[in-house]
């Protein structure tokens, strides 16, 4: 799920990305979103049952984004149902509770599984949540940011309950989604054969050429 063309009527183009949030059960993936969409917290917050989903809004380089984000519960019996909703995805949090070790063992398999339903480029973050539990933390932040270099992911530890890197951890993937999105449309067919034929142009026409052949590759 990425760019969608400009609509009949001349429309600016809109980007719809489909984020995944993975992890074991009760590691604060809920709260995560809740406290990116809404600025909430609920500290009754009830295990996720199957999947669940918001969409906000977010402003990249000036282009209106719409990051559609999937909260998918990390019990193991749900794990069959969850599994087709991988489909599309383009970016996914893989969060772990750092006051718990159990979670972040689980990182390598998660991914695995990433791996296994994703056939396109996913940008992927691990992100080591409830960091305001540093006093009975299990996990160190050293051994976060290995792993997340061991796997070529960003990093980043975070707090639902007090906010600590919820924005930024969201803002970083769906940004680089959009790099990625970027450099597949400059890269496509139809974009290298609108260049080619600005090129002919340019050497035709002259200086209105020129002005295409910028328009072109500033868009």
């Amino acid at each position: 799920m990425g760019r969608r063309d400009e609509d009949e009527e001349g429309g600016e183009e809109e980007y719809l990305f489909k984020i995944v949030m993975i992890g074991d059960s009760a590691v604060g993936k809920s709260n995560l979103l809740s406290r990116f969409a809404r600025d909430e917290f609920d500290l009754n917050a009830k295990a996720t049952i199957g999947v669940e989903f918001q969409t906000q809004v977010v402003d990249i380089d000036g282009k209106e984004v719409k990051a559609q984000i999937w909260d998918t519960a990390g019990q193991e019996r749900f794990r069959a149902v969850t599994s087709a909703y991988y489909r599309g995805a383009v970016g996914a949090l893989i969060v772990y509770d750092i006051s718990r070790r159990s979670t972040f063992d689980s990182v390598r398999r998660w991914l695995h599984e990433l791996d296994t339903h994703c056939d396109t480029t996913v940008a992927r973050m691990l992100v080591g949540n409830k960091c305001d539990l540093d006093n009975i933390r299990e996990v160190s932040k050293e051994e976060g940011k290995a792993l997340a270099e061991e796997e070529g992911l960003f990093f980043m530890e975070t707090s639902a309950l007090d906010s600590t890197n919820v924005q930024i951890s969201f803002e970083i993937v769906i940004r680089e989604i959009f790099k990625n999105v970027s450099r597949k449309v400059l890269n496509s067919d139809s974009y290298k054969a609108e260049l080619s034929v600005n090129r002919v142009t340019l050497v035709k026409d002259g200086a209105n050429s020129k002005r295409s052949l910028y328009s072109c590759c500033a868009s």
